[in-house]
């Protein structure tokens, strides 16, 4: 998402997915550099279970990148890293992406 107007359900989906603390917490921790699940969880002090469902619901809102990548061991590793985004939100920008969402059926408004 870049400073652009973001289409309403876009904007809807990002919100959404920033409004949980723990997704603030992952955001933050990934401004730092890519990092792998088990060293985040562990810097976060959560368990990789809950971390992971935060990883997918912001990789899957187009905030965060992942991939897999294998050890010198051999053991998998699924490393994550922030993707460039910018939300400058105005009664206008809202507005404007208001006139973009789509109703539960799927069609415009």
């Amino acid at each position: 998402m870049t400073d652009s107007a973001p289409a309403g359900d876009d904007l809807v989906r990002v919100l959404a997915t920033l409004s949980n603390p723990h997704r603030l917490r992952v955001v933050a921790a990934l401004t730092r550099g890519r990092t792998y699940v088990s060293q985040l969880a562990r810097q976060l002090d959560i368990s990789r279970a809950l971390l992971q469902v935060h990883l997918k619901k912001l990789e899957a809102a187009g905030l965060v990148s992942s991939q897999l990548e294998l050890s010198e061991d051999g053991k998998a590793m699924k490393f994550y890293e922030m993707k460039p985004f910018s939300i400058h939100l105005t009664p206008e920008s809202i507005a404007d992406a208001v006139e973009t969402l789509t109703d539960e059926k799927g069609s415009s408004r």
